[in-house]
């Protein structure tokens, strides 16, 4: 199972690198990384939210009519040019709904550990919510789930069920971060255990497809 570090190496992921890197005017390597981070994060923050019938019912419904996976369709065309501001205002609201009053929490808790400032953490953010969504809607479809009840345990199974790092993805959007988390959270993204970020191969495998 192809992991997240596999996915940012592919040629699809360098695209996506490349893309943000560009439009943010930050290196690619800072990219990757504020990617591998956030990725997880936003993953984790809506399986959060998805444990209430009414945070589930909200997403489900945000996949069936704006979030059906064609973002990823063409994002030659998305990138081309600049990320085009509505897609970052979509994902503006997306962070807002999702990480709620953790956002600046995330923002700048990501910020320390990349070295970036957190405004291009969290432009970067703007443009990576939107493509977990869409993802997101695909695998909807693909797996037929017609009811927001499906929702929690699609997530569970795109988080892999690594109890340890929803606890941390948990303690840093509950939490006034200490930086402690979100070294430990990089740790696993960025320090080669793949072990540990197995489970986010279903993650974004699919825009390998």
């Amino acid at each position: 199972m192809a992991g997240i570090l596999d996915l940012l190496s592919s040629d699809l992921g360098k695209q996506i690198i490349s893309g943000v890197s560009n439009d943010t005017n930050q290196s690619q390597s800072k990219t990757s990384d504020v990617m591998s981070m956030a990725l997880p994060l936003l993953m984790g923050a809506m399986k959060k939210n998805a444990s209430s019938p009414e945070g589930a019912e909200g997403l489900m419904n945000a996949l069936n009519t704006k979030h059906d996976g064609s973002i990823l369709d063409n994002l030659g065309g998305l990138f081309e040019g600049g990320i085009d501001n509505s897609v970052k205002q979509d994902g503006a609201g997306i962070l807002k709904n999702v990480l709620g009053n953790s956002e600046h929490n995330v923002t700048n808790a990501i910020s320390q550990k990349s070295g970036l400032d957190s405004g291009a953490v969290m432009n970067m953010l703007k443009v990576a919510a939107p493509l977990v969504l869409g993802y997101l809607g695909k695998q909807k479809q693909q797996q037929q789930i017609q009811s927001s009840s499906g929702i929690e345990g699609l997530l569970g199974g795109i988080l892999g069920g690594d109890n340890k790092q929803q606890s941390m993805i948990e303690s840093l959007l509950d939490g006034d971060n200490d930086g402690s988390v979100i070294d430990d959270l990089a740790g696993m993204m960025l320090g080669g255990n793949k072990s540990k970020s197995s489970g986010l191969g279903d993650l974004l495998g699919g825009f390998l497809k």
